[in-house]
């Protein structure tokens, strides 16, 4: 039974959601601490960034299908696939983005919100994956 050999474009996917899986789990915004209340933060868990979460999920079981299939081929490993899982990152993403910035516009500083912009950065790096994922050749 051959495997094929994971490209590029697959790797630098796997990179992705690595790094947008870490993301969703540091603060998504905080609060700053000026009085005597402590400071607030959330993560991605706290609104449509819990989509995100499951965009890196998804793009790892993407990656493992075929691997677990054996030697059928599967339909669903296409570069459309990558791409909308791309797009419905990016846009829960940007609801995000708009939903906290309309509250408070500080918690979004990248000192208090690093989890959004290093969620932001393993999606363009998901994008560029894209990219990659569609230029490769198919050899089935």
């Amino acid at each position: 039974m051959h495997r094929r050999p994971l490209g590029a474009g697959r790797r630098l996917a796997a990179l992705a959601a690595v790094v947008i899986l870490v993301a969703c789990f540091l603060p998504w915004w905080g609060t700053p601490s000026d009085g005597p209340l402590p400071n607030l933060t959330g993560n991605a868990f706290d609104g449509s960034g819990v989509i995100v979460f499951f965009v890196g999920l998804a793009v790892i079981a993407l990656l493992a299908l075929p691997y677990a299939a054996g030697d059928v081929r599967v339909g669903l490993d296409r570069p459309l696939s990558y791409l909308i899982l791309a797009i419905v990152g990016w846009l829960a993403l940007v609801a995000r983005i708009v939903d906290l910035g309309t509250t408070n516009l500080e918690a979004l500083f990248p000192g208090r919100a690093y989890g959004l912009w290093l969620a932001a950065l393993g999606l363009a790096i998901l994008s560029r994956a894209v990219y990659h994922i569609s230029r490769e050749r198919r050899d089935f």
